[in-house]
């Protein structure tokens, strides 16, 4: 059976924007489909929230796909690049995702945790190596990840880059509660 994984961001929630919609939309279809509540939301770190999504998935194979929003990207590159050699997943649709700084950060808080996230070591190759194909999602407005993130996804993970015009960064604050194009992008990669 084919599985998704959809991995809310910052501050996020299982139960918040699209992510509802779209596991409806998928189990409709047949896909096995699971939101994880990540820990500390609010708070997010790396040692947490990469453990917590292997976790939720277990055993991955080619048959295991995921869609990511916004640091939910991050989270999924990271869990990703810790899969032994021989481990494959079908693919991944990356939403607002970034590995550069993010912009319209107000408190030295927030500015950290995005230090840590932005600096810390990844290892692109071993990501693009897990994944048989990807498709990342920007919009040229978004106020909080720059479009230039795009770069990242299309040189480094080789990924379908697909620059929306006027989406904001396409979560419940700029009322996205469908998203029908990361549903078209799922079954592509699942096709």
């Amino acid at each position: 059976m084919k599985r998704v994984f959809i991995v809310h961001g910052w501050d996020g929630s299982p139960v918040t924007g699209w992510f509802p919609w779209l596991k409806s939309e998928l189990e409709a279809r047949g896909f096995l489909v699971h939101v994880p509540q990540l820990p500390d939301t609010e708070c997010p770190r790396i040692e947490k929230w990469v453990p917590a999504l292997a976790g939720a998935v277990g055993a991955p194979d080619e048959d295991t796909y995921f869609v990511g929003h916004s640091m939910g990207c991050q989270t999924i590159a990271r869990y990703l690049e810790t899969l032994p050699d021989d481990r494959k997943v079908g693919g991944v649709v990356f939403v607002a995702g970034f590995f550069r700084r993010l912009t319209g950060l107000d408190t030295e808080e927030e500015r950290e945790l995005d230090r840590e996230w932005a600096e810390a070591p990844l290892n692109f190759e071993k990501v693009r190596l897990h994944m048989k194909r990807s498709v990342a999602l920007f919009s040229d407005d978004d106020p909080c990840v720059p479009v230039t993130n795009a770069q990242d996804f299309d040189e480094r993970l080789g990924a379908d880059v697909i620059i929306q015009s006027k989406q904001s960064h396409f979560n419940e604050g700029a009322g996205f509660k469908e998203l029908p194009i990361v549903l078209e992008k799922v079954l592509e990669l699942a096709a």
